[in-house]
C-alpha cells in the first residue's frame, strides 16, 4: 500500500474520540485500545475499508475478522443469537470473549470482513474509550490486532506506531491494555459451544456459565478438515457450488467470468472485480463477486466460473490464495 503522510496520535478525550470516529466513518483505518490488545479498526460495513486492513497488516490470507459492537443488542441485530449466546453475553460482555454465530440475512457487515462465510465473529469490548468510540461510529468496527501480520500483538499505542506508522490514519491512545491477550473465541454456529481460540476469558469460567465446551482441534487439523471458522486460524472460506477455473485467458458462454481489468468476451455472465486493475478494489469485491457468479451462473445453467489472473503482489497475494482455495478439489 502507499504510505500515508503520517499517523495521527489521538488522545482519549472527547475531541480525540470524535476525530477517530469521523475517520472510521470516512473509510479510514484507526487503531484503538481495548482491554485485550490494540485493534486496527475499519468500518465493517465498508468492504474497501476492510480490504485496507488486510493491506496495512500485510495479512497473507483473508481470515475472518471480529466485528466490534457497543452492546450485545447491537451485535445480535446482525447475527442469530440463541439463548446460549445471550447467556454468555450477559456474563462476559463487555469483555474478552468473541462469539461466532450465523449471520442474519440482512447483516450489513461486508462479506470480506467475515471471509465470505455464513457466520460472523462478534464482540463487545471492555473499556470506556472503546465503547464510546463504537457508539460514535454508529456501525460495527472490524478490528484485528493492530500490528503487521506475524508480529507480536500491540498493547500500547507506541507498539502500534512501531509497526504501522504511516500506514494507517490514526491511533487512539488509551494507554496500556489491561488484559494484554486476545479474546477467547467460542463457536456457537452449530449449537454446542466449541473453543476456537483460548484467550482473555477463562474456559473454566465459560464452562461454569454454560456447561462443557468442545476443544482439541488444532489450527493444523482445522486447515486439513476445513471445518472451523475463526479469527486467528487458517481455515477454508466460502466455496462456490460451481467449479472455479484459474488463470483464464479465454472464456466460453457456458462459464461465468470473474474479471480483472478489461473483461474477456463471450462469457455467460460477468462480474468485474476492477476494470482499472486495482487489487484493493478487487479484494473488496471478491467475495461478493464469487457469490453473485455462483447464484447467477446457477440460474443460467452455467457449468463453472472462470477467474482472470490477478497479480500476486500486495493484496493480490491474498486474492490468489482465496481463489486457489475456491478452485481446490472438492472432497
Amino acid at each position: 500500500m502507499s504510505e500515508q503522510a503520517g499517523t495521527e496520535r489521538l488522545r482519549d478525550d472527547a475531541a480525540g474520540i470524535a476525530r477517530a470516529a469521523a475517520l472510521l466513518r470516512a473509510g479510514g483505518l484507526v487503531a484503538f485500545g481495548t482491554e485485550t490488545v490494540y485493534g486496527l479498526g475499519a468500518d465493517a460495513t465498508d468492504a474497501r475499508a476492510v480490504a485496507a486492513v488486510f493491506d496495512a497488516k500485510g495479512r497473507p490470507h483473508f481470515n475472518p475478522l471480529i466485528a466490534h459492537y457497543p452492546d450485545a443488542e447491537a451485535a445480535f441485530r446482525h447475527v442469530e443469537a440463541p439463548a446460549l449466546a445471550r447467556r454468555l453475553a450477559e456474563r462476559f460482555w463487555p469483555g474478552p470473549l468473541t462469539l461466532v454465530l450465523p449471520r442474519r440475512a440482512a447483516c450489513p457487515v461486508a462479506l470480506l470482513a467475515g471471509a465470505g462465510l455464513d457466520t460472523l465473529a462478534v464482540r463487545v469490548p471492555a473499556g470506556q474509550t472503546a465503547l464510546t468510540l463504537l457508539r460514535g461510529v454508529g456501525r460495527p468496527v472490524a478490528a484485528p490486532s493492530a500490528n503487521r501480520s506475524g508480529e507480536v500483538s500491540p498493547t500500547t499505542a507506541a507498539h502500534v506506531l512501531a509497526g504501522l506508522d504511516g500506514r494507517i490514519a490514526a491511533v487512539l491512545d488509551s494507554g496500556p491494555c489491561a488484559v494484554g491477550l486476545e479474546s477467547t473465541v467460542i463457536d456457537l454456529s452449530a449449537g454446542r459451544p466449541f473453543l476456537l481460540r483460548p484467550g482473555g476469558a477463562a474456559v473454566s469460567d465459560i464452562e461454569a456459565a454454560v456447561g462443557p465446551v468442545g476443544r482439541g482441534i488444532t489450527p493444523q487439523a482445522a486447515e486439513a478438515t476445513r471445518t472451523l471458522r475463526s479469527p486467528g486460524l487458517l481455515v477454508s472460506h466460502y466455496a462456490p457450488r460451481l467449479p472455479v477455473r484459474l488463470g483464464a485467458e479465454a472464456v466460453g458462454a457456458w462459464e461465468g467470468l470473474l474479471a480483472f481489468g478489461p473483461a474477456l468476451p463471450a462469457a455467460g455472465c460477468t462480474f468485474q472485480l476492477s476494470a482499472a486493475g486495482d487489487v484493493a478494489e478487487a479484494a473488496a469485491r471478491l467475495f461478493a463477486g464469487l457469490r453473485w457468479l455462483d447464484e447467477e451462473g446457477g440460474r443460467l445453467g452455467l457449468s463453472g466460473i472462470a477467474a482472470m489472473p490477478v497479480p500476486a503482489e500486495g493484496l493480490g497475494l491474498a486474492i490468489n490464495d482465496r481463489l486457489q482455495r475456491a478452485a481446490a478439489p472438492r472432497s
